[in-house]
């Protein structure tokens, strides 16, 4: 009965596969959703995938953003993007699944840049229509997950009083952080409230990982509905400390589903 999601910001996917195919087929992972996979949809690895037991949905570009969902079985149903030509790179940045009643948004949301650079704004946008795609599947089976770019609180960055001004917690993106996902459960915080746990580990920061000098930007939110059947949440940093990899690492979820 148990359904496990995963959430990875891979940081290309075809530099992360040794890391992927060591972690994958033992860590219990029913459906992974994958950002910053950086590889057009020519070039996907879907044979490789395949041999690691799993089916891939995709959308992707070169060298920049790209999502793909790998799941044990195929979804019923997949859309990339907001299914309009308004921002033709959404469509690398947004895919959502649906198995059974359970609907799937895995996101890459712009990162930002800087506050007075128009990929701010473009932030703010992005991140305010995929919540209204979200609430659109309330109150539903519904799970947002994915690299959000957004710290919510001090707890969520280290050293949060040098971070103010940053793209990723300057306080207005958090309030609409707040606004946007006011509907939806923080699993990793229902399981951890109060503790310092992050999913990035920038490259540049010396030995972050074993300081634990990092960032919460990934997260998992679900509708109220399928947070009374997660059953734990937690990030699994044993990744992020093998040879070559992604500056991110694993974020899972467990659901007493059966789909």
């Amino acid at each position: 009965m148990t359904f496990r999601v995963g959430t990875f910001n891979v940081n290309s996917l075809r530099s992360r596969l040794p890391v992927l195919e060591r972690w994958l087929p033992t860590a219990g992972v029913d459906v992974l959703c994958v950002q910053e996979t950086k590889v057009t949809d020519d070039q996907f690895p879907v044979a490789e995938v395949e041999a690691m037991g799993y089916h891939a949905v995709f959308a992707g570009q070169k060298s920049y953003n790209g999502v793909a969902v790998l799941s044990r079985r195929a979804p019923d149903e997949s859309v990339s993007g907001f299914n309009d030509s308004q921002e033709p790179n959404a469509d690398s940045r947004l895919l959502a699944v649906r198995f059974g009643d359970l609907w799937i948004f895995n996101s890459y949301v712009p990162q930002g840049k800087a506050i007075d650079h128009p990929d701010y704004q473009y932030k703010k946008e992005f991140l305010s229509r995929l919540s209204g795609l979200v609430a659109a599947r309330l109150p539903g089976n519904v799970l947002w997950v994915g690299d959000l770019n957004v710290a919510p609180t001090p707890l969520d960055v280290t050293n949060p009083t040098n971070k103010k001004d940053h793209v990723c917690f300057i306080q207005e993106l958090r309030d609409l952080y707040a606004l946007k996902t006011s509907a939806l459960v923080d699993l990793l915080r229902r399981f951890h409230d109060g503790e310092e746990l992050y999913s990035f580990f920038d490259y540049r920061v010396k030995n972050a990982l074993e300081r634990n000098i990092g960032w919460r930007i990934d997260h998992m939110l679900a509708s109220p509905a399928l947070a009374g059947l997660c059953r734990n949440c937690w990030i699994d940093k044993e990744p992020r400390g093998w040879e070559k990899p992604s500056d991110h690492t694993p974020m899972l979820a467990d659901f007493d589903l059966e789909l």
